[in-house]
Formats: structure tokens, C-alpha cells, sequence
């Protein structure tokens, strides 16, 4: 008998999350109703800002968010291309051009002096995200958007929870975006949700979002042609549920991370988790290993499946944006192909994700790291690698 292998990410679903997903099955309402507003609300009191506006993902957040900002054709949005991918395509859905500037390899986060590089008459904002957890460097970033007059747009899905000299991310863009896909630490299956302080750019995401059902009487529009991009009661209730058990299930995230540490010490030449000095927190969104030099992107691939043999679940951390076909097309346009964004490239040739999740056990953890040795060794002949 085959045994299951140990998932990447792996959702907690406990008594509150079936309870209030049953109350919204029981309901007349499952669309615009007080499950969603009850959601917002929570949510915008945990991020510490005064809007919160749910949407069906992150990526449709993030369109929206851009066409609110009044972003769209001849117009261009710097970015990283070690990044939550599904954020950065809304810029080439809102017809923008993504132009991608280097990170800072130890963060793995936009470097904002790199993205200072990028400006051009075109350029309208900057999107930057706190990459597996780490927060970026926000204040050189939000001096860097204020000088050149541009919107800071701030990716939050990777890092709930992580602080940054005092205060917790998602709290630094004029906009914030939230996805709740897996492996967000907040996992509703889907959804997103954004954050601003703004209230007329609050007001317009809500226009932008979705037709309400009194507009359906209507033979008028906007400025703007609005989504059908809302989230459902049922999405709503899981979020509610997880946010509610957010703060118990980051701590048992910790105490995952604290036993990778622990096993992690077998391995020769393993450098400790990378912190920056003013970065208070950070809850990681997966257990990221940096592969030695000696190591291919090829190597890593054939890694990928012996684990996998093995019964570990693990990826790429991550593929990145300029090396991908879409993007490759009009790479002169964007100022993105291979060798352009040496740091970038080499995170993304030799960064490898493990399993982190509450359902891990310590013997769990324990099997990854011995699994992910002997992997290690077989393909790389004992080249070291690096947290």
C-alpha cells in the first residue's frame, strides 16, 4: 500500500471554518452578504487599515486595484520577476507593461535602488511584495514611489503576519493586495482581499469590483466598466474562520520552522535563515532552501522528482517572470531576458521549496531534511547547499 506523500501546503479546516461555511449553505444569501461584510470588516481591523474589499482572487485585485489607480495602455509598473506570479500578471491584464528590476538576493525582495534604475516618463507605479514572508526594505521603497510621484502597490500574500520596523506588512502600499490561494497561511481556497487607507480609492474599488444587483435596473454606466470579481458567502465564511485562527496557526507554523532549524543542523555549512536588521518578524510562507553554486537548474528539477519518489512533496521557488514565454515575447519592451537580473536568475535557478504547514509532525520534518540530504548528495555529489 502506496504511502500519501507529505503535501507542500496543506489547509487547516477546523469546527469554525465547517460551522460557518454550514450557516452560509443554510442562508437564502450566498453573494454580497453579511458572512462578506462581516469578513471586510475583520479583516481591515487585523491589517491596521481603514478599507478592506474582498475580491474573487488576487490577480483580479490586483487588475482592479490598477484601473482604479487609473493604470492601463502605454503605461508601465515595475516590479520583480522572483515574485507571487498570479499578482503580476494583472499588469499585463490591465494592458500595462511590467518592467522588471532585480532584487536584493538576501530578501529575495524588489531592491528599490535596482527599481530606481527602471523609471522612465511611462512608468505610474511601482508593485513590490515581502517575498516567502520577508518583508522588503519599505522605506527606501515608499521614498523611492514619493520622489517620482508613483503608486506604491503592495503584494501581502506571502508574508501574513510578518512585521517590518513596527508594523505589520500590508500596511505600507496605497494599496494592498492579499490572495488566499494555497499555500497562503490565511487559505479560503481562493479569494483576495485589498487594503487601502484611502477612501476614494476604496470607493472606486468597490464600483470596480462587481455590479451590484440594483444596477441590474440600470441603463448607465461609469467611467469604467466594472468586473463581476466579488467573492462568495462560502469563500467569505472560510476567511473569516481562518483570520480568526490566524494568530494560533502562525505560531504553529513557528514551531515547524523552529524543527526544520533544529534537523537542519545536520547539514554541513547551512547558513541560518536570512533576517534583515529592521525586520521585526517574519512568518515565512514555505521553507525555502538556496542550492550551492554547483548546482543547475537541471539538478534541482531531477531533486524535485527524487523527493517526490521519496514521498516529500517540493517545487520551485520560483520560476522567474522574464525567463517565462509570454513575458520572453516582448522581453525588449519590458527590459526582461536571461542575464538581465543576475540575482534574480540565481535564486531562481537554485531556491527550492519544502513542506510548511500546521499538519507537519516533528518525525515529518525530520524525514524531509534526512530525504532532502540524500537527495542533495546523489545530485549534487555533496555540493553544500544554503537556507
Amino acid at each position: 500500500m502506496e504511502t500519501e506523500a507529505i503535501s507542500l501546503t496543506e489547509p487547516a479546516c477546523g469546527p469554525r471554518e465547517i460551522e460557518l461555511v454550514h450557516a452560509v449553505l443554510q442562508s437564502s444569501c450566498w453573494s454580497d452578504g453579511p458572512m462578506l461584510d462581516s469578513f471586510e470588516t475583520a479583516f481591515a481591523g487585523w491589517s491596521g487599515r481603514v478599507h478592506a474589499v474582498a475580491v474573487a482572487s488576487g490577480t483580479l485585485g490586483t487588475w482592479i486595484a490598477l484601473r482604479a489607480l487609473g493604470i492601463g495602455q502605454g503605461h508601465e509598473v515595475i516590479c520583480a520577476s522572483h515574485t507571487w506570479h498570479q499578482i503580476a500578471h494583472a499588469i499585463s491584464l490591465a494592458g500595462a507593461t511590467p518592467v522588471f528590476a532585480d532584487i536584493d538576493y538576501w530578501s529575495g525582495c524588489l531592491d528599490a535602488m535596482k527599481a530606481q534604475e527602471k523609471i522612465g516618463d511611462r512608468t505610474r507605479a511601482i508593485l513590490a511584495g515581502n517575498t516567502n514572508g520577508h518583508p522588503a526594505a519599505w522605506q527606501s521603497l515608499l521614498e523611492l514611489a514619493d520622489v517620482n510621484g508613483l503608486s506604491l502597490i503592495e503584494d501581502s500574500t506571502e508574508a501574513l503576519g510578518s512585521r517590518y520596523r513596527g508594523r505589520c506588512v500590508g500596511s505600507f502600499g496605497k494599496v494592498t493586495v492579499f490572495d488566499f490561494s494555497p499555500p497562503s497561511a490565511l487559505c479560503a481556497g481562493e479569494g483576495g482581499m485589498l487594503v487601502t487607507d484611502d477612501d476614494s480609492l476604496a470607493h472606486e474599488l468597490r464600483y470596480l469590483r462587481r455590479c451590484l444587483s440594483a444596477d441590474r435596473k440600470s441603463v448607465s454606466l461609469g467611467a469604467q466598466v466594472p468586473l463581476q470579481a466579488g467573492m462568495s458567502e462560502i469563500t467569505a465564511a472560510l476567511g473569516l474562520a481562518q483570520l480568526a485562527g490566524l494568530e494560533e496557526r502562525l505560531a504553529q507554523r513557528k514551531r515547524v520552522e523552529a524543527w526544520y532549524h533544529e534537523a537542519m543542523e545536520s547539514f554541513e555549512g547551512i547558513k541560518p535563515p536570512y533576517q534583515a536588521e529592521d525586520v521585526d518578524e517574519v512568518n515565512w510562507m514555505l521553507y525555502v532552501v538556496h542550492l550551492g553554486k554547483r548546482f543547475t537548474h537541471s539538478a534541482r528539477a531531477q531533486m524535485i522528482d527524487d523527493m517526490l519518489a521519496c514521498g516529500v512533496e517540493t517545487a520551485a521557488y520560483s520560476h522567474p517572470l522574464h525567463e517565462q514565454f509570454h513575458y520572453m515575447k516582448a522581453a525588449d519592451a519590458i527590459g526582461g531576458r536571461r542575464g538581465c537580473l543576475p540575482d534574480t536568475e540565481r535564486i531562481g535557478d537554485r531556491a527550492l521549496a519544502l513542506p510548511l504547514h500546521t499538519q507537519l509532525t516533528v518525525q515529518d520534518v525530520k524525514y524531509i531534511v534526512k530525504t532532502l540530504k540524500d537527495t542533495a548528495t546523489n545530485v549534487g555529489a555533496g555540493a553544500p547547499i544554503y537556507l
